[in-house]
C-alpha cells in the first residue's frame, strides 16, 4: 500500500465542514445586506457559483524533492509579518522551518528589544523614558529593489495599529529605524518602489509607498467628530534612506493594499469604502469601488513647485488627489479606476503590464492594463474604466494574487477555501468576447479559508513559478489541539506543473499576514559585528569598571567566554545605572546574555556587539548577574555580582 492509497480524515478535505464554513460566511454577509455583492459584476455569460467549484483534493503529496535533509539549506527565505505580535518572522522554504523572529514593534525578552537603550531609541519613548507604545500590528513586508528585483539591502514592514513604518537591515536582519506617519490611522498597505529613476547614485529604490485604511477628520483634534463629509484619507511616501516623509496625497476612500510599477511611474492602492461611510453598512452600499493610481512624477513636481498644503503642525507637504481635483487627466495626480466590490489586494504581473485586483465581495478579479492608465493620464483614454481589460469570474471571496513565470495568476478564495489558478491572457481574451477562452486553469482545496497567498519571487520580474504559500485563517483538525487559540497554517503548494499540488502543512503562530519568498542567493548576511561600529563599546578589559558622576553611574563590562570582565561591581541604592556590555568573542554564533534578577533586565550581545541598559538600583542586596545564553561548557559559572549598598 502506498501513501496515495491511504485515505484518512487528516489528508482529505472535509467537504461538510467547508460547506458549513461557506454557508456561515454567506449568512453573515446576507444578514448585513450584502448578498447582492457576491453575485454582482458577473462576466458576460456566467453566474456566480452558489458554492465552491470542485477542486483538487488537498491531500499531501510531498516527495523528497520538497524535503530538506538535516544539514542541508533551504532554497528560499520566506519573510512574514507576525500580525499583532508586532514582529517579523523568517522561515526556510520548502522546509517551513522557523529560522528567526525579528522583534519590531513588540518587546522581546530574548534579545532585549524594548529593554536596551539602543532599541528604546528606535522604538521611541515618552519624556519620562517609558515606551511610547508597547503594541503593534505588522501586516506587509517588502524589500528594496534594483531593476525590478530584490537587492537584499532593506526590508520594510508596517504597523497598522499605530501608523508606523519600520526598516530592517537585511545584513543583520534587525530593525534599525521606525517612523510614525503623521495625519493617518490604520496604515495597512505598503510597497517599495520597484524602480527609482530619479535618485542617481543610489543602488536601490528609495521610495516606500504607504496607504492608510481609516478615514478620519482632518485635523483630528476633536472637531468634526460626527460629520462624515469631513473624514478624509492620505496616501504617503517615505524616503527609505533617511526614513523621513517625502509627501502625502489627500484622497477619497480607504486604502487597502499597495503596489508599484516596474517602470517607476505609478503607485497603486485598491480601495473600499469609496462611499466614505463611517458605519459598517455604509461602507458596502456601492457595487463599484476603485483601484487608485498615483502619478509619481507629477506628485513630486507639484511638491517641488510648492503646490501643497500642510495639516496642523505637520511639516509634510500635502497635494490634492481627490476625485474633485482629478477631473482633468492631463493635470490629475491620481486616477480612480472603478472595480467591484470592496476589493482586497492589488498585485502587478512580473512583466509589468497588468494589475490584478480581487473583488472580495464580488466573485471576480479585475485586470487593469498599466499602459492604459498612463494613456488616461495623457488624455488619450476617455474613461478610467476603459483601462480594465479583463474581469474573470474565479470564485467566492477572492483576496490575494501571486504570479508564476508562465502568465498565470494564483488567487486565494476565502469563502471557497480554495486557491484558483487562472491565466491572465485568457482572461483578457474572454473579456473581449472570445467564448473559447477559459481563464480558470485549476483549483486546489486548502484548509481552511485562505487569507494571504504569495508565490516564490512573485513580486519581482524574476518570478520563478516554483511555490505558492497559502496562509489559512482556520486550521481545525490539521494539528494537535492546543486550546481555543489554534495554530494557523501556511500550506506549501508546488505550482511548477500544470496542476497545483499540496506539498506540506507548516504550522504558524497567530496571526501572520502577508509574506514574500526570496531566493537565498539574494540575501547576504553578516555573521559577526565590528567593535568599531559601536561608539560606546568597551574596547579593552582594562576599560572595565564603575564610573560615578553623582547619582549617575556607568558600569562597563566585557563578556568573553566563560567570564565577565569584573567579578562584581558595587553601586548604591538610588543610583541611576547605565550598564554597557561588549561581547569580545569573535566566534560566529557565540552569543552571550545578561540578566539581572528582580530588576527586569535581560538582553543578549552577539559577537563583537555592544548593548546598554539604564535602570535605578532601588533594591539593596546581592544580585547575581548571569549569562542567559548558553555559550560555553562553563556557561553556568559565567556570572558577576551586582552589590547594591543601602
Amino acid at each position: 500500500m502506498t501513501q496515495d492509497d491511504i485515505k484518512t480524515p487528516d489528508t482529505q478535505p472535509d467537504l461538510g465542514r467547508r460547506k458549513f464554513l461557506n454557508t456561515a460566511a454567506l449568512v453573515g454577509l446576507s444578514g448585513a445586506g450584502l448578498s447582492v455583492g457576491l453575485s454582482a459584476c458577473k462576466s458576460k455569460d456566467e453566474a456566480a457559483p452558489a458554492e465552491a467549484a470542485p477542486g483538487t483534493p488537498a491531500e499531501a503529496v510531498g516527495t523528497s524533492k520538497h524535503e530538506v535533509a538535516p544539514g542541508q539549506l533551504d532554497e528560499y527565505y520566506s519573510f512574514s509579518s507576525g500580525g499583532h505580535s508586532g514582529e517579523v518572522r523568517i522561515y526556510g522554504i520548502p522546509s517551513g522551518r522557523e529560522l528567526k523572529r525579528i522583534p519590531v514593534f513588540n518587546t522581546d525578552c530574548l534579545v532585549g528589544w524594548g529593554i536596551t537603550n539602543e532599541s528604546k531609541a528606535i522604538l521611541g519613548t515618552k519624556p519620562n523614558g517609558t515606551p511610547k507604545y508597547t503594541t503593534g500590528d505588522t501586516h506587509h513586508v517588502h524589500q528594496t529593489y534594483t531593476d525590478g528585483t530584490y537587492d537584499g539591502k532593506y526590508m520594510f514592514v508596517n504597523d497598522k495599529l499605530h501608523g508606523r513604518l519600520a526598516r530592517i537591515r537585511m545584513d543583520t536582519m534587525e530593525c534599525d529605524k521606525i517612523l510614525e506617519i503623521p495625519n493617518i490611522q490604520g496604515f495597512h498597505g505598503t510597497f517599495t518602489d520597484k524602480r527609482d529613476p530619479v535618485d542617481a547614485g543610489i543602488n536601490h529604490t528609495t521610495r516606500v509607498f504607504c496607504g492608510s485604511e481609516f478615514s478620519v477628520p482632518l485635523i483630528n483634534d476633536g472637531r468634526d467628530l460626527e460629520d462624515g463629509s469631513k473624514y478624509k484619507n492620505l496616501f504617503s511616501c517615505v524616503d527609505s534612506e533617511t526614513m523621513e516623509m517625502r509627501w502625502q496625497v489627500l484622497i477619497d476612500g480607504n486604502c487597502d493594499l499597495v503596489a508599484s510599477s516596474y517602470d517607476g511611474k505609478l503607485a497603486a492602492t485598491n480601495q473600499y469604502n469609496t462611499e466614505m461611510g463611517i458605519h459598517y453598512e455604509d461602507m458596502m452600499a456601492s457595487e463599484m469601488d476603485a483601484c487608485l493610481f498615483f502619478h509619481v512624477a507629477r506628485i513630486e513636481e507639484a511638491v517641488k513647485a510648492g503646490k501643497v498644503s500642510y495639516l496642523g503642525n505637520s511639516k509634510v507637504p500635502v497635494v490634492d488627489g481627490t476625485r474633485a481635483a482629478s477631473k482633468d487627466p492631463k493635470t490629475a495626480l491620481t486616477c480612480y479606476v472603478p472595480i467591484p466590490k470592496n476589493p482586497h489586494g492589488v498585485n502587478i504581473t512580473p512583466d509589468g503590464k497588468y494589475y490584478a485586483c480581487s473583488g472580495k465581495l464580488s466573485p471576480t478579479a479585475t485586470v487593469i492594463e498599466h499602459a492604459s492608465v498612463l494613456k488616461w493620464f495623457d488624455g488619450e483614454l476617455a474613461n478610467p474604466r476603459d483601462a480594465v481589460v479583463g474581469e474573470p469570474e474565479i470564485g467566492l471571496g477572492p483576496l490575494h494574487t501571486g504570479f508564476d513565470n508562465k502568465g498565470n495568476a494564483y488567487t486565494t478564495l476565502f469563502l471557497d477555501s480554495q486557491i484558483v489558478k487562472w491565466n491572465v491572457e485568457a482572461a483578457i481574451k474572454s473579456y473581449k468576447g472570445d467564448k473559447a477562452a477559459k481563464p480558470v486553469v485549476d483549483r486546489l482545496d486548502v484548509h481552511y479559508q485562505p487569507g494571504h497567498g504569495f508565490t516564490s519571487m512573485g513580486e519581482t520580474k524574476e518570478s520563478d513559478g516554483r511555490y505558492f504559500i497559502s496562509d489559512n485563517k482556520f486550521s481545525k483538525d490539521r494539528f494537535l489541539p492546543v486550546g481555543p487559540l489554534h495554530a494557523e497554517t501556511a500550506q506549501l503548494i508546488d505550482i511548477s506543473g500544470d496542476k497545483m499540488k499540496l506539498v506540506a502543512d507548516h504550522s504558524v503562530y497567530s496571526e501572520p499576514h502577508d509574506s514574500i519568498i526570496v531566493r537565498r542567493d539574494i540575501i547576504k548576511t553578516r555573521q559577526v559585528y565590528n567593535l568599531d561600529e559601536f561608539p560606546n563599546a568597551v574596547m579593552d578589559p582594562k576599560d572595565s569598571g564603575v564610573f560615578r558622576n553623582g547619582k549617575k553611574v556607568t558600569v562597563k563590562l566585557i563578556s568573553q567566554a566563560p567570564a565577565f570582565s569584573m567579578r562584581e561591581f558595587k553601586v548604591k541604592k538610588g543610583d541611576e545605572i547605565t550598564l554597557i556590555l561588549t561581547n569580545h568573542d569573535k566566534v560566529e554564533d557565540l552569543t552571550h546574555g545578561f540578566g539581572i534578577p528582580k530588576y527586569d533586565i535581560q538582553f543578549i550581545v552577539n559577537p563583537q556587539e555592544t548593548k546598554s541598559v539604564t535602570f535605578v538600583a532601588d533594591k539593596p542586596g546581592v544580585y547575581w548577574c548571569y549569562c542567559t545564553n548558553f555559550c560555553h561548557a562553563l556557561h553556568l559559572e559565567m556570572r558577576t555580582r551586582m552589590i547594591v549598598e543601602a
